[in-house]
């Protein structure tokens, strides 16, 4: 059933911002969710599945002790007090899927209609949100189940879901399609490149990359807490050499690079880790002169800027946008081009066994 359609409102949102008066939707404090109505520009989305952004998920986790259903109390409790899911410790949110409902009529053309599956390319930490039920909560890959609807504003980006990739999967490549496309632009051929956090989807999908990228003129290492993932990682020929390290641990991260660089370190530094505290084993594991591309929503930009002058380190620092032009053609392409990549996705996160 329609809604009733208001005219007017800002392409970014503004009208919707409850508290404070004059932000836009990401930084305000609480949104109006209320779905009875929509705006001309707005697009009505019926929600079946919140895709949490990974920093964001790992910190409730931990904070509800691994309890299903006190994740799900933390959820529903962030949802009624801000009207979208920004979580108030990482201040990231996630994407969604879901189904199209209304297009107001001053919406742009997405290339979508009325009934079409569809995931959101903007954050949940901007996007209102109502949700009605949680009907379940999938550890392993951030995923929740709701029914629920949300507002994707006249300047959000929307994808329709591909017929020819699973849905969960799909929904999962989209959450960080930012990452694969920034490191096309940032790879060179004879390079060294790290990538912390490889085993997240991220991870796997930036590692593809690099190695698409440079071929065979380059060296792509892989740091992350699992052993299991990193051989497979190796195996499936996404990276060079691995290293069981906790990016939490930068003089580890410092000793390891070095071991494994003959002492030249890395020319580019991809940091896709979920959990705080990784910005010096980016900063020292990166050459003079180098690259680090900060895509984890755990970035601290202050530890990372006074990090790296308090260690002497010049080195450039570029924090992860998630929209990108193309992004997510990009990104799905590059997982029709790799199986490999659908499969350790999948299996990482626990789309079938592995």
């Amino acid at each position: 059933m329609r809604v009733k359609e208001i005219s007017g409102g800002c392409p970014y949102g503004s009208h919707r911002v409850v508290e404070p008066k004059g932000s836009l939707p990401q930084p305000a404090l609480k949104l109006d969710n209320d779905m009875s109505r929509v705006w001309a520009g707005e697009t009505m989305i019926k929600v079946s599945t919140l895709n949490v952004d990974s920093a964001s998920f790992a910190q409730i986790h931990k904070q509800a002790g691994g309890d299903v259903e006190k994740i799900k109390q933390t959820i529903l409790e962030i949802v009624g007090q801000r009207g979208k899911l920004q979580n108030p410790v990482t201040g990231s949110g996630g994407m969604l899927m879901g189904e199209v409902v209304q297009i107001g009529s001053a919406a742009p053309d997405r290339g979508v209609k009325d009934g079409d599956k569809v995931a959101s390319l903007v954050s949940l930490s901007l996007t209102p949100l109502k949700i009605d039920a949680i009907l379940n909560v999938d550890t392993n890959s951030d995923q929740v189940q709701v029914e629920g609807h949300a507002i994707i504003f006249q300047s959000g980006v929307i994808a329709g879901l591909p017929e020819d990739i699973p849905e969960r999967a799909a929904l999962s490549v989209l959450d960080v399609c930012g990452a694969p496309i920034q490191t096309s632009r940032l790879a060179r051929k004879g390079m060294t490149v790290l990538i912390l956090g490889a085993s997240g989807k991220s991870g796997v999908l930036c590692s593809r990359v690099a190695k698409n990228v440079m071929e065979k003129d380059g060296f792509v290492i892989g740091f992350s807490r699992s052993g299991k993932k990193l051989e497979r990682l190796k195996n499936a020929g996404l990276i060079d050499e691995y290293s069981i390290v906790d990016a939490a641990d930068p003089l580890f991260c410092h000793s390891e690079v070095e071991r494994l660089t003959d002492g030249k370190m890395a020319d580019l530094v991809i940091n896709c880790v979920n959990s705080p505290d990784t910005e010096m084993a980016s900063v020292l594991s990166c050459r003079e002169g180098g690259t680090i591309y900060f895509f984890g929503m755990a970035t601290s930009f202050t530890r990372a800027a006074l990090g790296a002058e308090g260690v002497g380190k010049d080195v450039n620092m570029i924090i992860g946008n998630g929209y990108a032009r193309g992004h997510a053609e990009y990104a799905l392409e590059l997982v029709r081009r790799s199986p490999e990549v659908l499969d350790l996705i999948e299996s990482f996160t626990g789309g079938k066994g592995g």
